[in-house]
């Protein structure tokens, strides 16, 4: 069964933890698979979801979520994911 729905702040926090994890405040942290799936799943486990099904409602969603207010919530969830990650790695 083809997926016919996206979580626009997964879309989100997939692209920001990859951005992050690459620069180098980071560079310290283990960037494997596991752990960076770890950071991704820890921050959207404390991000609330937004489901969308057409590309009108994801991009009304991301513009919703793309102020600086936002940003800055959403980035502190990641950090704190990373530093979790970080501190405890599952590997």
């Amino acid at each position: 069964m083809e997926r016919e729905y996206t979580n626009v702040m997964e879309e989100i926090v997939v692209t920001w933890v990859q951005v992050l994890m690459s620069g180098i405040e980071y560079q310290t942290f283990c960037s494997c698979r596991k752990c960076k799936n770890d950071i991704i799943t820890l921050s959207l486990n404390n991000l609330p979801n937004y489901y969308v099904t057409t590309e009108v409602g994801r991009k009304r969603i991301f513009g919703n979520l793309n102020t600086e207010e936002n940003r800055k919530w959403i980035n502190k969830r990641i950090i704190n994911a990373i530093h979790g990650v970080g501190q405890y790695p599952k590997h």
